[in-house]
């Protein structure tokens, strides 16, 4: 039996702690984005993800992942990934994130229950399509710009989601 996906945060000093349980997926990555530009926003600059409990990540979580960092690194932050699994591990090496942001397969990790103001991310907002297909565009663009070729691996995606967006405005 697979967890229930569920995203935990947390804020102590200058870092946020997230732990992903169960599928990183497009599906909560929309709220893990409005999390993290909030964040960035409030000035927190060191985001800690602790992906023991997550199970298997879609390229639409990784992009989000990838859009963070990208966005942390053009204002002197950084992203940690923490407590990896061995086919986690993998799926962001072969996107060529492990160069983007530091990934340890086990580490001590502070408890997200030990910070302050803990809480469990939302993952359940009203999107319309058009906001998920947005959000899913974002995230693809994003693992382009980290790691170019992998333009060769998205491109059909890329064309459909805007396609599909496009048709979306049209109605």
């Amino acid at each position: 039996m697979s967890l229930p996906a569920s995203i935990l945060v947390g804020v102590t000093g200058n870092a946020v702690y997230i732990k992903v349980r169960g599928k990183g997926s497009f599906q909560n990555s929309p709220a893990l984005k409005e999390f993290a530009r909030q964040m960035l926003e409030r000035g927190h600059r060191i985001f800690a993800f602790d992906l023991g409990e997550c199970t298997v990540m879609d390229s639409t979580f990784m992009g989000t992942l990838a859009g963070m960092a990208l966005r942390l690194r053009e204002s002197g932050g950084t992203l940690l990934v923490r407590n990896v699994n061995e086919r986690n591990y993998e799926l962001l090496r072969n996107l060529g994130l492990n160069n983007l942001f530091s990934i340890e397969p086990s580490s001590e990790f502070p408890t997200v229950g030990s910070t302050n103001g803990e809480s469990a991310l939302d993952t359940q907002g009203d999107l319309s399509r058009s906001e998920q297909a947005a959000c899913m565009i974002d995230a693809h663009e994003a693992l382009v710009d980290a790691a170019p070729e992998n333009l060769a691996r998205f491109k059909d995606v890329l064309e459909y989601l805007k396609q599909d967006l496009r048709a979306g405005a049209a109605k």
